[in-house]
């Protein structure tokens, strides 16, 4: 079934709206009718549409499942936002103060919700967009959809999402393994696990918060295997978010960054070296370029340090029943939970276009489109040291002035 959010609906109510009734997305149109689609009804596609709305423009959200958010409703139960709430707002709509400094995931779950009723955001749910290729006059885009549709479109933003498509590495016996193995994508809380022997790969921002999830919920052990010890920061430090120290570094050269972070790292951090945890070589922000952001401490360290979270070797493989480590260990938890990323999975969306590097990443984002795809944009797949959310909310209104001053040829306008 296709389900979409009205526009309008329930403006007046007090609690948040109920799915309106269902609604099939717009037929082709000629080249003087072609709405801009938004492919992606999360928090950056919802943005763009807004910004666009504003400037007159037609904006269709094409989202794949049946509601708005779908893998902010994913995640597991204990996130909060890392970013600040008046510094995570999407353009037009502030997020509530009773939502708190750090915004649970359900509170920014009901504030997307909100954000499409309020902006009467034309989104059509159901629909998955499965290639976008030029279209057969040379002028926009065709979209191939979910039941053979075939959508023509003045201009596309892509904003699928950093987070994807879960990756698990091709490690060796992994198929033959007979204990519980999960990608953190399925984790939810700590309930399942309790007084259960538990391996997390991964020490990015999900596998530490999840390694202190279980321990705060109950895991006979807790083991966090690390290939590559991160940078961790303090989310906030006598009331001052990390957030705000990257907005003020943001501009400044990667090497001056590198060299304030470990000097404050030394001074706000104890040294975990003996745990497994020893300060990372390379730079903080040098490492941001590379795409690897800062792990923030929502307790993290004083499990490492107190003997709570175990520090391990990188995973190899699996063999007879056992994991394999890098430095020759083997274990045998009773569940592995691999916290080990996701990729962008836009190779057969846009793969064909020339659109992306090596790394499967959009050669461009925000207001610039690639030189052989005018009128392509993307948002959402930089990972930026002032907070992705913020960065969401700029790229929005960036690409709908591009929109708007291109003279994209067809666009549809609003009425008035």
């Amino acid at each position: 079934m296709t389900e979409t959010h009205q526009p309008g609906a329930g403006l007046r109510s007090r609690s948040w709206p109920t799915p309106p009734p269902p609604r099939s997305p717009p037929r082709p149109t000629d080249r003087a009718e072609r709405p801009v689609y938004v492919i992606g009804g999360g928090p950056g596609g919802l943005a763009v549409a807004y910004a666009l709305r504003a400037r007159g423009i037609r904006a269709v959200v094409l989202e794949r499942s049946d509601r708005v958010g779908d893998s902010w409703r994913r995640h597991y139960d204990r996130l909060r936002l890392h970013t600040t709430r008046r510094l995570s707002a999407l353009p037009g709509l502030p997020m509530p103060r009773r939502f708190g400094r750090w915004v649970a995931r359900d509170d920014v779950v009901r504030y997307l919700e909100k954000y499409a009723e309020h902006h009467r955001l034309e989104i059509v749910t159901g629909v998955e967009v499965s290639r976008v290729e030029r279209a057969p006059d040379g002028t926009g885009w065709l979209l191939h959809a979910t039941g053979g549709r075939e959508l023509t479109g003045a201009a596309v933003v892509v904003a699928t999402g950093f987070n994807h498509t879960p990756r698990i590495p091709d490690w060796p016996g992994r198929d033959a393994y007979t204990g519980e193995f999960l990608h953190a994508c399925a984790y939810r809380n700590a309930k399942p696990f309790a007084g259960r022997d538990v391996l997390v790969v991964g020490v990015g921002n999900t596998g530490a918060e999840i390694a202190v999830d279980l321990v705060e919920g109950g895991a006979s052990r807790v083991r966090l295997a690390v290939r590559t010890p991160p940078h961790i920061v303090r989310r906030s430090t006598a009331g001052w978010p990390a957030q705000y120290s990257g907005l003020l570094v943001r501009r400044l050269p990667a090497g001056l960054v590198d060299r304030l972070s470990r000097a404050q790292a030394r001074v706000a951090l104890p040294d975990l070296s003996a745990q497994g945890l020893p300060l990372p070589g390379t730079g903080l922000y040098s490492r941001v370029k590379e795409g690897a952001i800062p792990v923030q401490d929502v307790g993290l360290i004083d499990a490492v340090r107190t003997g709570a979270v175990e520090i391990v070797a990188a995973v190899e493989g699996f063999e007879d029943g056992a994991v394999v480590l890098a430095d020759g260990e083997r274990v045998r938890p009773d569940a592995v939970i691999a916290a080990t990323g996701y990729v962008r999975g836009l190779e057969g969306l846009v793969g064909g276009l020339g659109v992306l590097d090596d790394r499967g990443r959009p050669v461009v984002h925000g207001a610039r489109t690639p030189d052989n795809a005018p009128g392509l944009y993307f948002t959402g797949f930089t990972t930026p040291i002032s907070g992705n959310l913020r960065e969401l909310a700029l790229d929005a209104r960036r690409i709908a002035r591009a929109v708007s001053r291109s003279g994209t040829g067809g666009v549809s306008r609003l009425p008035g």
